[in-house]
């Protein structure tokens, strides 16, 4: 397999709304930065891969918009997912290996703002069965999280220690939409307050992947992507383990994430939580410093806060903060949907 590396990564500053901006507009300052970081041209890229959401949008094909930001003439290789950037970025993983492109830039965005966003994600549940009772991401959290409390998995005080923690930990994240104290406040759905949950708000994130010697001149420390994968559960609530994640537990086992002690985990969880599932279902001890960006409680912009995972735990390597990093990306709901990645320095590998 060939070597892959992020070299690059930049994120907008993530805001409750961006009602002067369309999707373009919050967009391209993103991409030039991240081009930027490594001198590339848009020219010089050899696949192009997104990541958004139509419904979010309001419009179909909303993502041939953004190529406006990205620079779409003369003819670039461009492709796009309708879901978070990390699986972008494993297509253009893939797209790497087959040694089609030794570059690629990897892009995505998500306005919640302009609607009601937990209204627009219970479209994305059982249409026969579930849909029609409307249970939206909160109230379907706040299942797994009495499940969590009921198998003595974790309560409501360590629930609001993970927020504490993950918001005091993103004062240091210029990006974060919400940091420092935050009020636990009241119940949201119990036993979730508002606290617990993530905040709704608008936000985009790209990076460069590069293969090889592409990726050491672009980069001094590059963040090799050493395992990917992703896994996903039954559809229908009502089978699975809401306790357990199984995908995420075997993306991890594939990736090679159990091959060596990490260092650092970027986890996307956007309820305090799902965190207690993903520590479980990953094996992180307290030597594991978990979501040192403040995570998804601190900005979840949807269709970005995955790729924005791999992008902060990537940024940490190339500081020399980190040597092996985990990250993980979830879609869907009570993580329904898993990708892993293990990132390491140069240093760690040899």
């Amino acid at each position: 397999m060939r070597e892959v590396a992020i070299v690059a990564f930049a994120q907008s500053d993530h805001l409750r709304r961006t009602d002067e901006l369309s999707e373009v507009e919050m967009l391209m300052p993103v991409l030039h930065r991240v081009l930027d970081t490594t001198g590339l041209r848009t020219s010089d890229i050899g696949f192009t891969c997104s990541g958004s959401s139509d419904y979010l949008a309001g419009r179909a094909f909303s993502f041939t918009m953004a190529l406006d930001g990205v620079g779409a003439h003369p003819p670039i290789s461009e492709s796009h997912v309708e879901m978070d950037g990390a699986w972008a970025l494993y297509e253009a993983w893939v797209k790497i290996q087959t040694g089609e492109a030794d570059t690629a830039l990897v892009y995505a965005y998500g306005k919640s703002s302009p609607g009601q966003v937990r209204d627009v994600l219970t479209r994305q549940l059982d249409p026969y069965y579930a849909a029609p009772l409307w249970p939206d991401s909160v109230a379907l959290a706040a299942l797994q999280a009495q499940a969590l409390i009921d198998a003595g998995d974790t309560d409501e005080d360590a629930l609001a220690a993970i927020a504490a923690r993950s918001r005091q930990d993103a004062s240091a994240n210029p990006h974060a939409q919400l940091s420092g104290p935050v009020p636990a406040g009241d119940y949201l759905v119990r036993p979730l307050r508002t606290g617990d949950c993530p905040p709704i708000g608008d936000g985009a994130a790209a990076v460069i992947l590069a293969a090889g010697d592409t990726a050491r001149a672009l980069c001094e420390r590059p963040a090799w992507i050493r395992g990917i994968d992703h896994r996903i559960e039954a559809h229908s609530l009502g089978v699975r383990e809401l306790t357990a994640s199984p995908s995420t537990r075997l993306a991890a086992e594939r990736a090679g994430a159990f091959d060596r002690p990490v260092d650092t985990a970027e986890l996307h969880a956007p309820f305090t939580s799902q965190e207690v599932v993903l520590r479980k279902a990953l094996g992180l001890g307290d030597d594991v410093r978990v979501n040192p960006s403040g995570g998804a409680l601190a900005a979840n912009p949807l269709m970005a806060a995955g790729l924005i995972r791999l992008g902060e735990a990537a940024a940490r390597i190339h500081r020399g903060e980190s040597d092996r990093a985990l990250a993980h990306a979830t879609s869907g709901p009570c993580l329904q949907q898993n990708l892993v990645a293990v990132l390491e320095g140069e240093s760690a590998h040899a």
